[in-house]
C-alpha cells in the first residue's frame, strides 16, 4: 500500500503543501497558515490512528513542545485532533539536520561550542520547564550553518519530571533513546534525570569534534554493552581528536562521565566549560598547572595521581 499523502489538504487552517518527511508514526508536510505563513505540520500516520498509545504518545509530544518557548527550540504553535486526523503545527526551522555536520562537512572546535552553547539554552528552557528531553541526537537538532543558529526539536519520548511512574508510557527494562547518544543510565529504562540530557549534549559535541561515537561497537548488542561496562574511549585517542587542546577533551569526558554526579551540574555548565576550552583560555576542569602542581610533588601532586588513577579506572 502506497504511504498516505495529505498534500493540498487544509487540516485546522493549515494548508498541507507538500510532504517532505516521514518517521515510524507521523508525516512531516510543510503548509501555509494566513498569519504565521511557513510551518511545518506533523501528522500521525493512519494505521498510528488506531493505537490509542500511539495517540496519547502523540499528543504528549506536542504537549510537551508547547511548554517549551524558547529561540532554540522548534515553537509548537498548536495541536488536536480534526477529522480524525491528529495534527500538530510547527515552526519551520530553515537549515539541516545537525547529523550532516559530523562527517566531511565538519565543524570547528568554535563552531561546536557555538552549537552546544545555543543547544544546552533550548534544554535549560526545558528542563525549568520540568521537561527532560531523553533523545538528544544530531537528527533531532536543525542547524543553519549561514545563520549560525541552532533549533531543537522532536519531544516524542521526552518525560515530565513531575511524572507519577503508574502513568509512564515505557515499561521498566526499555531504555528510551538512540543507542549512539543515550546516557548509560537509560539503559535499564528506569527514569533518568536532567543528567541524561547532559551526558547526550556531550556525546553530540564528541561526535562533531571526531566524526566518531564515545561508544563504537560493531553492533547494537556490543555498543549496549559498552555503554554497561565501560568508560568512553577518550576523545583524545580518536584520529580528529587528537589534534584537539587537551582542555577540550576535558571537559567533553567529564560530562560523558558513567556516573551522572560526576558530569557537570547543568547544561549550561558543560557549554560554558566548552567555550572556555575552545576559545584557547584555561579551562575550570583542566587548568594548567603551576609550582608544585606543574612537577607533581607535593600534596597537590599526590592528590593529582589519585584521582588520575580513579580517572583511568573509571
Amino acid at each position: 500500500m502506497p504511504p498516505e499523502n495529505l498534500a493540498g489538504r487544509t487540516v485546522a487552517s493549515y494548508r498541507l503543501l507538500k510532504r517532505v518527511g516521514e518517521g515510524g508514526t507521523a508525516t512531516v508536510y510543510r503548509a501555509e497558515h494566513a498569519e504565521r505563513g511557513q510551518c511545518a505540520v506533523k501528522v500521525l500516520r493512519e494505521r498510528s490512528r488506531k493505537d490509542p498509545i500511539a495517540v496519547k504518545r502523540f499528543l504528549r509530544e506536542a504537549g510537551f513542545g508547547s511548554r517549551v518557548e524558547h529561540d532554540h527550540v522548534v515553537r509548537t504553535y498548536d495541536y488536536g485532533e480534526e477529522d480524525g486526523l491528529y495534527y500538530m503545527a510547527l515552526e519551520w526551522a530553515e537549515g539541516k539536520p545537525l547529523a550532516d555536520f559530523g562527517g566531511e562537512e565538519s565543524l570547528s572546535a568554535t563552531d561546536v561550542a557555538h552549537v552546544i552553547t545555543q543547544l544546552a539554552d533550548g534544554l535549560a528552557a526545558a528542563h525549568a520547564v520540568g521537561i527532560i528531553h531523553r533523545d538528544l541526537k544530531p537528527e533531532n537538532i536543525i542547524y543553519d550553518p549561514r545563520a549560525r543558529i541552532v533549533k531543537l526539536l522532536d519531544f516524542g519520548i521526552a518525560r515530565d519530571a513531575d511524572d507519577d511512574p503508574a502513568e509512564r508510557l515505557t515499561r521498566t527494562g526499555f531504555f528510551v533513546g538512540s543507542l549512539n547518544y543515550v546516557a548509560p543510565e537509560a539503559l535499564s529504562g528506569e527514569l533518568v534525570s536532567e543528567a541524561a540530557d547532559i551526558y547526550s549534549s556531550a556525546t553530540i559535541a564528541y561526535y562533531l569534534l571526531s566524526g566518531e561515537h564515545p561508544h563504537n561497537g560493531k553492533s547494537p548488542r556490543e555498543v549496549f554493552q559498552q555503554l554497561l561496562t565501560q568508560p568512553a574511549k577518550p576523545l583524545g585517542e580518536t584520529t580528529r581528536g587528537a589534534r584537539m587542546a587537551p582542555a577540550i577533551a576535558d571537559v567533553i569526558m567529564k560530562s560523558l562521565s558513567r556516573d551522572p554526579a560526576d558530569r557537570h551540574p547543568d547544561v549550561r555548565a558543560f557549554a560554558a566549560d566548552l567555550s572556555t576550552a575552545a576559545s584557547g583560555a584555561p579551562s575550570r576542569v583542566s587548568a594548567p598547572p603551576t609550582g608544585d602542581e606543574a612537577s607533581g610533588s607535593g600534596l597537590f601532586g599526590s592528590i593529582r595521581s589519585i584521582f588520575s588513577k580513579k580517572d583511568r579506572e573509571r
